[in-house]
């Protein structure tokens, strides 16, 4: 089977990997398709060691004193690297900040509702801002905002913690919990 060798182009240069001419410095740490280390050689001498075999001589350690090379599939090589960053992504877990509004007078059953959702959030691993919103003459009575957001501080202690305590902002309160780990 005959197989084109990577050529240098634009985007390669942009990439963090040099492959076969890209390849400048004085000598190069070599090691061959089988895996098997050749020694330290020029990178002319490699060049034409992986146009022997049909591969591509690929620069896999720059920065290690002299710089380790591979004759090795290119085009595999970039193949393999995406699906192992994108396999890393996959794992990965974001955390999310989920938003629940209050008000100082939410009845009993909206706050067991509203308290459900926050459990559901914390137990997903997301963290959950609480936001209580003032109206009108109801800015006179924050103490009753301060009860309610000790009371859902309280209720939800088993499941995470305050990242951020109750502060007033404008016509609200807020509180961050973020959850246990």
């Amino acid at each position: 089977m005959v197989r084109k060798i990577q050529e240098v182009n634009s985007s390669q240069k942009e990439s963090s990997t040099r492959v076969n001419s890209a390849i400048v410095c004085e000598e190069v740490r070599l090691i061959d398709s089988e895996g098997k280390m050749v020694g330290i050689v020029t990178p002319e001498h490699a060049n034409n060691m992986a146009r022997e075999t049909g591969l591509d001589l690929v620069e896999i350690s720059p920065n290690a004193s002299p710089p380790v090379c591979k004759i090795m599939d290119f085009g595999k090589f970039k193949y393999d690297q995406q699906k192992r960053e994108t396999e890393a992504r996959k794992k990965q877990k974001t955390i999310e900040l989920k938003e629940i509004k209050f008000r100082p007078n939410t009845d009993t059953h909206d706050y067991d509702v509203k308290m459900r959702s926050i459990t559901k959030f914390l137990e997903n691993g997301d963290k959950v801002k609480i936001t209580l919103r003032f109206r009108g003459r109801e800015m006179a009575h924050q103490e009753l905002g301060t009860e309610l957001l000790e009371r859902v501080a309280s209720d939800t202690s088993h499941l995470g913690k305050i990242d951020f305590i109750p502060k007033v902002e404008g016509r609200q309160m807020v509180m961050i919990i973020y959850p246990n780990t």
